[in-house]
């Protein structure tokens, strides 16, 4: 006999609703009122969970919700993995598995803490399209041990049922259009699992008239401390389309109970009430996010810095570092400009993340706006550059602008480098393309989305395809073309023009040299003693250009062209080369599988011979 389940009364609907789940998973929803979609009150939605006769649950908890011994995400996977536990059971399909210590390694592709929330920002963003006016960060507490968590919060259109799974799953996208960031389907689980051992979502949503609100638990400490070798995602679902929550089965009563038991064991929240109360500030469709158990630095302290700005999220260590040392007046200054603050401020990094400004949506870090910066619009004498990639196959061809100019506080910071996006999406900031060392570039700053290349998984980096490296000696050659008819508007003498003053230095003191030489000595003062005084009007410059030849004035000119040719050349050798060796290893791979093949031939003929000449022996016995 099977359980029934309880339905939650509504005072202000006497309508009856029962859900059904068919045989191939699909839900139907019958009542009395065509399914009509209302809107929730949430202080009229209550639940009620399935009354069971055996629930099956997970045995609680050792200590009853202790965190991983290990706090540091770096050391997090570094655990033995033990025998596994499941066994293949004849008439199963098998199945590719995953274990939890993929979910660490996987988010090892976040070296940095602030690119993973930028992915989770990503995702809200993406939601822009479906309604989303706002997302949320905030720091808020874990109610089981008052540890700090991270929240994330969006009204956008929210996820049922399947989307949410679609979501926990590894490697899955249902983004297919062109203009959305999130492309790989791995940003959700790399993102959360970087920040913290555990997360958990809710969400609600409508679609085809129908309403849902959904709870899935993605925690590395549940999986490590039941000894799980297979990742693990309780999760629950509700109808609440006519403004009760009518849980959603699909396989059994048990399984729906035991998941929630999971949820509640292993999550901030210890009731079904507590759980229901999270999707009060979500409104009718919504998303919800609770990175909870963060990570801890290699000193055991919080990796993310929540006290020393109450309207800001900061890197501790980033922030901390070069600290020990006195910095000097031009460190201090250097240190306040956004290039820099981007490396441990996230409300400055979030400023420059997008490169279009929003509309009507904002990025709400603890309860106030983040103020979008806007690079080009801050830059000194700018210009802009078109470059047209030759892309293979393509149909059209594209054009990228490059906004060039001085950063506002050139020469006095010498701040540099282009800030490349990738479908509005900042992908590397103040990538400096020029030579350390040289003053050649300084204060040359460039905004550019380059949406014809691919970033890498992290979106931090794009990947060093054929097009990556002909951007960047682009770049380059936009730098030292744009520093030679600008440099002068800062402070900076143009280079050839100290090239004519270093010859009309040497002319005017040969000169001089010589007049001394003819000269009888002065009395009472040595020869060192005697200023040196250089007459460098525009007359004798001209002059001395004039004297000049021709070739030696485009000499430096053709010299930059060589060297940028010689570099392009040196890229494409470098990738041939990488290329020969990767032949070179399959070719010794594919020597080595030839060779063993012939070995296994040759033991098989042996043994063929051999059993021949047993055959002739006993025939002839």
């Amino acid at each position: 006999m099977k359980a029934p389940v309880d339905v939650v009364e509504i005072h202000s609907s006497d309508d009856e609703a029962t859900i059904v789940v068919d045989a191939g998973g699909h839900r139907n929803l019958n009542n009395s009122n065509n399914n009509i979609y209302k809107p929730i009150n949430d202080a009229q939605l209550q639940l009620r969970a399935p009354k069971l006769e055996n629930p099956v649950v997970l045995a609680p908890p050792d200590s009853n919700y202790q965190p991983l011994d290990t706090r540091s995400f770096w050391k997090a996977g570094a655990y033995e993995i033990g025998p596994s536990k499941c066994s293949y059971i004849q008439g199963d399909l098998e199945h590719a598995r995953v274990h939890p210590k993929f979910l660490h390694s996987n988010a090892t592709s976040h070296k940095w803490a602030f690119g993973a929330i930028a992915e989770l920002l990503d995702n809200a963003v993406d939601e822009i399209e479906n309604g989303a006016t706002f997302v949320k960060v905030d720091r808020i507490y874990n109610k089981k041990d008052n540890s700090p968590a991270l929240l994330f919060q969006d009204d956008g259109g929210g996820m049922n049922p399947e989307s949410i799974r679609k979501c926990m799953s590894l490697g899955y996208s249902s983004k297919t259009s062109n203009t959305t960031i999130g492309q790989y389907g791995n940003g959700f689980k790399t993102s959360t699992m970087r920040l913290g051992a555990d997360v958990i979502v809710f969400s609600r949503a409508s679609r085809s008239g129908r309403a849902t609100q959904s709870i899935g638990l993605l925690s590395y400490t549940f999986l490590r401390r039941t000894g799980h070798d297979d990742v693990v995602v309780p999760m629950i679902d509700f109808d609440i389309s006519d403004h009760w929550a009518e849980p959603i089965i699909y396989s059994s009563h048990n399984d729906w109970s035991a998941n929630l038991k999971t949820i509640l064991d292993w999550s901030p929240f210890s009731s079904k009430d507590d759980l229901m109360l999270q999707f009060e500030d979500i409104g009718s469709h919504g998303t919800k996010i609770i990175i909870y158990n963060l990570w801890l630095n290699d000193e055991g302290i919080y990796e993310l810095n929540f006290d020393e700005d109450d309207e800001d999220i900061r890197l501790r260590d980033e922030a901390n570092r070069g600290s020990l040392l006195k910095p000097t007046k031009q460190v201090i200054e250097l240190q306040s400009h956004i290039s820099y603050r981007i490396r441990y401020s996230l409300r400055a990094y979030a400023s420059i993340l997008y490169l279009r400004k929003f509309m009507k949506f904002k990025i709400l870090l603890r309860g106030k706006a983040v103020e979008q910066f806007d690079i080009a619009a801050d830059l000194k004498h700018p210009e802009t550059i078109f470059y047209r990639p030759q892309l293979a196959g393509a149909t059209k061809e594209v054009s990228v602008s490059t906004i060039l100019g001085f950063n506002k506080e050139a020469p006095s910071i010498a701040v540099s480098g282009f800030n490349v996006y990738h479908k509005n999406r900042l992908i590397r900031p103040f990538w400096k393309v020029t030579a350390d060392g040289s003053s050649k570039g300084n204060g040359v700053v460039g905004v550019l989305e380059a949406n014809f290349i691919e970033p890498a998984h992290d979106k931090q980096d794009f990947e060093r395809s054929s097009l990556f490296l002909k951007l960047e000696m682009r770049l380059k050659q936009m730098i030292f073309d744009y520093w030679k008819g600008h440099c002068h508007l800062i402070g900076y003498q143009p280079q050839r023009s100290r090239l004519h003053n270093v010859e009309g230095k040497s002319a005017v003191s040969s000169r001089s040299e010589v007049a001394g030489m003819q000269k009888p000595m002065q009395t009472g003062k040595s020869m060192h003693e005697q200023p040196l005084v250089v007459d460098l009007s525009n007359e004798s410059f001209e002059e001395e250009r004039s004297m000049e030849p021709p070739s030696k004035v485009a000499s430096i000119d053709q010299l930059c062209e060589e060297n940028i040719q010689l570099f392009m050349r040196c890229e494409e050798y470098g990738q041939k080369e990488n290329e020969l060796k990767r032949t070179i290893e399959e070719l010794e791979k594919e020597l080595a599988e030839t060779r063993m093949k012939c070995t296994k031939l040759s033991l098989h003929l042996e043994t063929q011979r051999k059993q021949k000449l047993v055959e002739q022996q006993m025939d002839c016995t």
